[in-house]
């Protein structure tokens, strides 16, 4: 439906503002028609546009966003599209809740209740906001254009290509599972990094129990069929071996009373514990669990090859090689780097990264128009020794060779927020402010005219960067780098004028914004049971059925809309009821 309006020539910008939502609001309004010599209002569907007579032509910057994953989908649900033309470009049309991905593969919550259909929330932004089905196979940075490849098949000539022009580049397209170059694993593992891999893998397990109750297999067919092996012992790993756990025990058993007795899970990790990244007391309750449970841990053990029948893994400690039957293995070790990722780093000179590097304004290094996000990026913080000459020609105004603690303390807020690791260091340290940093002479009663020189000032800070930590690739951080990257596009324009970063050390005036800092909450890591362990902020841990419905009140809050909150809730309430559904769709 088209609908084309006139407003006299002296109507405000005010007036058509409100127009504007009465269009939105009440669409029955729409069928409204009048023309005049003033300007032209049109009004498609939903949107509506005020053109001019003098110039048609907008001049908004466009925005590409590649990927409708955390990172993506919370820049744009988050961006004030009125003030860009924005595309997003995804070969998947939905965004989905990552962190629930092990609950779907024993059908503990259903696939569809944890994905949201992206033109859904895109129906809900303001301005000229589009989606294209489409993979980006090439980034070409030079002449600011994204090749693009349809996901859709156009006739016997195969799947389409196009190239999209855009002004900013919002990179935010997630990583591949890390195979390490392992033999067999890309042909014959289960991967756990999207909605298809957790129904193969739900499908895969009742397979293995179908099989094992076939009447003509021996007893050691029956255990082979009905080994699951699980590689990685990430948070991942550790939920998806519970979840089975859990769906083998309180469902599959009770199904399948004849061959549970033949059940064995086996968990793989070649470090020394398991969820490295929680707290000693986190990882010895986990370890404690699994092995009350039957969950056999291997630690120490390294996967150096995986057939379709037998995996291979290699003892850290004695260097022994043992061949073990399975039924399905699973692999959750890490990230990897996307092919199209890979080349782009070439052609911008990173190509000995793993990942993407940007600085701390999610700003992708050699290139000022394009960002990177999430699990396909790393901040590359800037190192304090790397730039200490310029930090003291900051504080050294008057250029005497020597500064005292006062001047120095002058520039101190602004050198924490650009370097956050010398904020860290006094804190791990205790120490109140610089003054015990820079550990002043004995007995010197004026600790703030004490000059120092720009050795001491290296002598001090020596240590500073030894705090430095690339950040986790997980949910929690991407969410939080998209939602700070559409803050500083909406202010873009104002932050031109007014800077309000801190002081550019190597250069004169301020920073645009403020550099983006992570803001930990929390994770948790649910162990089976109806137990999880919670390990929030302040050092508190929680580990059991308290915590284990903070999970869920957590999980729930967090989806994208109230339609995936009800429909993963009435999915716990289900399983409650009547159990998992052990049907192979």
């Amino acid at each position: 439906m088209r609908v084309v309006c006139s407003f006299f020539e002296r109507t405000s910008k005010a007036v058509c503002q409100k127009t504007t939502r009465a269009f939105h609001d009440y669409p029955r309004f729409s069928k409204a028609l009048a023309v005049s010599g003033g300007g032209l209002l049109t009004y498609y569907g939903t949107k509506l546009f005020l053109c001019s007579d003098s110039s048609l032509k907008d001049d908004r910057k466009r925005v590409i966003v590649l990927g409708t994953g955390w990172a993506g989908t919370s820049f744009l649900k988050n961006l004030d599209s009125t003030q860009y033309d924005v595309q997003v470009i995804s070969p998947r049309n939905y965004f989905a809740f990552t962190p629930l991905l092990p609950s779907v593969t024993v059908g503990t919550v259903e696939a569809r209740s944890i994905v949201e259909p992206i033109r859904n929330i895109i129906k809900k932004k303001a301005g000229n906001v589009g989606f294209l089905e489409a993979e980006c196979y090439k980034i070409d940075a030079k002449n600011k254009k994204v090749h693009c490849r349809s996901s859709q098949k156009a006739g016997s000539e195969g799947k389409e290509e196009f190239i999209v022009d855009y002004d900013y580049l919002v990179v935010a397209m997630g990583a591949r599972a890390n195979t390490f170059n392992t033999p067999g694993v890309e042909e014959h593992t289960h991967f756990l990094k999207e909605i298809e891999d957790a129904q193969n893998i739900r499908r895969n397990v009742i397979d293995c129990f179908e099989k094992a109750n076939l009447p003509n297999l021996s007893d050691e067919e029956r255990k082979n069929n009905l080994h699951f092996v699980v590689v990685g012992g990430g948070p991942t790993g550790v939920e998806f071996a519970a979840e089975l756990h859990d769906f083998i025990d309180e469902d599959l058993s009770k199904l399948y009373p004849t061959v549970k007795d033949y059940v064995k899970i086996t968990l793989l990790e070649a470090a020394d514990h398991i969820l490295n990244m929680f707290d000693k007391r986190i990882t010895t309750f986990a370890e404690e669990k699994f092995q009350r449970d039957g969950i056999d841990v291997k630690l120490g053990s390294m996967v150096v090859n995986v057939s379709d029948k037998t995996i291979s893994t290699k003892e850290r400690s004695t260097g022994e090689v043992h061949h073990v039957p399975y039924g399905m293995v699973v692999w959750s070790t890490g990230i990897g780097t996307r092919p199209v990722i890979t080349n782009f780093m070439k052609e911008i000179g990173q190509a000995n990264r793993r990942v993407l590097a940007t600085d701390e304004w999610l700003r992708v290094d050699g290139c000022d128009n394009i960002y990177a996000l999430g699990d396909c990026a790393t901040i590359n913080q800037r190192k304090v020794m790397d730039d200490i000459a310029a930090i003291f020609k900051k504080a050294d105004k008057d250029n005497s060779g020597t500064i005292t603690v006062a001047k120095l303390q002058e520039v101190i807020e602004d050198i924490c927020e650009r370097y956050p690791q010398v904020k860290l260091y006094m804190k791990n340290k205790h120490m109140k402010n610089i003054v015990a940093l820079l550990e002043d002479s004995k007995g010197d009663d004026n600790k703030e005219s004490k000059e120092l020189d720009i050795e001491r000032l290296k002598t001090a800070l020596s240590a500073v960067d030894s705090q430095m930590k690339n950040l986790p690739a997980t949910a929690q951080v991407a969410a939080q780098q998209g939602q700070y990257l559409a803050k500083c596009f909406n202010r873009m324009k104002e932050c031109d004028q007014n800077p309000e970063g801190p002081l550019r050390i190597r250069d004169e005036g301020r920073h645009r914004f403020r550099p983006f800092r992570y803001r930990h909450l929390g994770q948790f890591a649910p162990l089976g049971g109806e137990q999880t362990a919670a390990q929030l902020p302040g050092d508190w841990v929680s580990i059991g059925h308290s915590s284990q419905w903070l999970w869920y009140s957590v999980y729930a809050s967090k989806q994208v809309s109230w339609r995936n909150r009800l429909l993963v809730i009435s999915d716990w309430g289900r399983r409650f009821v009547h159990g998992r559904d052990s049907s192979r769709l």
